[in-house]
């Protein structure tokens, strides 16, 4: 298996360097790097199996709209409706994470609870007022929303800690840089703007090391019987 000669950590390390590289230039060919070779990664486990995963296929539609709403949001120029639609690409993509998420275990309902009571609380007190577009505004709401839910489903999957732990933080990064890019486009604020694409990077990275550790696991019970 391809895993063994640990090629996986090549591809994953030419990801980390795309990242830097994304982070120092505008190039979207960088900036949709991470995501990108996410999704080659997938796409090899699925190949070197003899049956594929639906679960990975969740994984791999996710990352795909993350590129496509990235796109969006990098070239929206001050345009609302370009915004939107990249909010719902990015809906879209935690579609996939939480299905994901679901495929292997259950959602968290107390820990989903509470982080919807703080972030629900922040949309209400501090983004809310900042509204003038009604359409913005709902579909930050429900984006908001579909993001809560990832993370407890993420924390409720049944997994092994790096497999598990590993995914649940890649998960956290994009909330936290999701609520950076609020501060900046609905308040105004940049003091964090920095942060934003390293975490959104990083996250995609703890994602697809999480699926790696995975098949990693999966295979070290042929290695230790051959």
């Amino acid at each position: 298996m391809w895993l063994r000669k640990n090629w996986v950590y090549g591809l994953l390390l030419i990801s980390i360097l795309l990242a830097v590289l994304g982070v120092a230039t505008s190039n979207f060919v960088f900036k949709s790097g991470t995501a990108g070779m996410g999704i080659i990664i997938l796409l090899m486990f699925q190949l070197h199996q003899a049956k594929m995963s639906k679960d990975i296929w969740m994984l791999v539609a996710a990352f795909l709209f993350s590129i496509i709403g990235d796109w969006f949001l990098s070239n929206m120029n001050g345009e609302g409706m370009m915004f939107v639609k990249g909010i719902a690409l990015f809906f879209l993509a935690h579609v996939g994470y939480l299905a994901y998420a679901l495929m292997n275990g259950k959602i968290k309902w107390t820990l989903t609870a509470m982080v919807l009571i703080g972030f629900l609380a922040f949309f209400f007190v501090m983004l809310y007022p900042t509204f003038t577009d009604m359409v913005l505004m709902v579909a930050s709401l429900i984006y908001l929303l579909i993001s809560c839910f990832s993370l407890g489903a993420s924390v409720g999957m049944k997994a092994n800690g790096v497999v598990k732990w590993s995914y649940v933080f890649g998960i956290i990064l994009i909330l936290f840089s999701d609520t950076i890019i609020s501060f900046k486009e609905f308040m105004d604020y940049h003091t964090f703007d920095f942060l934003i694409t390293p975490t959104y990077y990083l996250a995609h990275t703890c994602i697809t090391f999480s699926v790696i550790k995975r098949f990693e696991s999966q295979e070290t019970p042929k290695s230790v019987v051959n």
